[in-house]
């Protein structure tokens, strides 16, 4: 910044002094991509017209932080619009199965896992095929996990619907949210190591770049941007160290948008950050790198906030069984 100039009197007939000042400079945010939607609340009617869905299977995933509330709020109409093949949601906050979250005649095959401690965390998986094998949380980790985590084994993959911890406030929770990093890339490496392609989908907590986040500077001790996150979730998108031949994973949207800025998934309800479009990205569709010659898309859903301050997400994959 250069130096503040010094006062210049001017003259006048009551011989006032006028100081010259720069104007401050702005600290207001700029987004990054000002052409994307910053609606305050969810559209109605829901419209989604997304061509490159005909002859894929679709699998969408959405945080609903709170099912109750984003079923008041549109959820319903978000699920119907879609239309998706699978449905992964996270963040339910729900103890017991909720009869009316979905239409059971579209989606038999409903799987729920759920927080031992009331009104926190629950996942859940909805299908309309049937998957071969479910099972609930991490193996080692179980007593926190069975409310973030379900695992559906299908024809042509595994999928797993994730709701990775918070760090928390001042990180108090970062060593658990490591221990939990640790136990799911050991499950993962244990579905390679078996022959299976996988599909890790869901709210997994962390912005992995400065890309990923509106104010990188300002958050590196932040939950969500921590090295420690950051690394962890490279490990996963790493070649696993301990057997090179299993390779890493593959974060499907940056792989198909490798240089977007501004494109993110979640948008805090507090100081308006929707409308100055101030998110994290914090949702994902990270597949192993056999599965990408069956990637026809990765998409954010961007107009569909206001259910949830989250948006969903959907996968396409072309020319796979179930």
């Amino acid at each position: 910044m250069p130096p503040k100039r010094k006062s210049e009197a001017v003259e006048s007939t009551t011989t006032k002094t006028v100081t010259d000042k720069k104007p401050k400079k702005s600290t207001a945010f700029v987004p990054l991509d000002p052409t994307l939607p910053n609606n305050m609340t969810f559209p109605s009617p829901v419209e989604i017209n997304d061509k490159d869905k005909e002859g894929c299977l679709t699998i969408a995933s959405y945080n609903v932080a709170s099912l109750n509330a984003c079923i008041k709020k549109g959820f319903h109409d978000y699920v119907k619009a879609e239309d998706a093949d699978i449905l992964c949601v996270q963040e339910t906050k729900i103890n017991a199965p909720l009869s009316t979250a979905v239409d059971d005649k579209i989606y038999k095959y409903r799987y729920w896992g759920f927080e031992e401690k009331k009104g926190y965390g629950g996942v859940a998986i909805f299908s309309k095929y049937k998957p071969s094998q479910v099972t609930y949380g991490l193996k080692g980790y179980e007593d926190h996990s069975r409310g973030r985590v379900i695992t559906a084994t299908f024809a042509s993959f595994t999928l797993i619907c994730c709701y990775s911890p918070n760090a928390g406030e001042k990180l108090v929770r970062l060593d658990a949210k490591q221990k939990f990093d640790e136990k799911m890339e050991a499950h993962i490496r244990a579905l390679q190591s078996n022959g299976e392609s996988v599909i890790w989908a869901g709210d997994l907590n962390v912005a992995h770049t400065p890309d990923d986040l509106a104010k990188p500077e300002t958050n590196e001790r932040s939950a969500g941007f921590t090295i420690e996150e950051r690394t962890d979730f490279t490990k996963i998108l790493s070649a696993y160290d301990k057997d090179p031949t299993l390779p890493g994973l593959v974060d499907s949207w940056r792989h198909l948008n490798p240089d977007v800025k501004g494109h993110f998934t979640y948008f805090g309800y507090r100081f308006r950050c929707r409308e100055k479009l101030l998110g994290w990205r914090l949702d994902y569709f990270c597949l192993t790198p056999d599965l990408l010659p069956h990637l026809k898309g990765s998409k954010i859903r961007h107009e569909l906030w206001g259910a949830s301050d989250h948006v969903p997400l959907v996968l396409l994959l072309k020319d796979v069984k179930l």
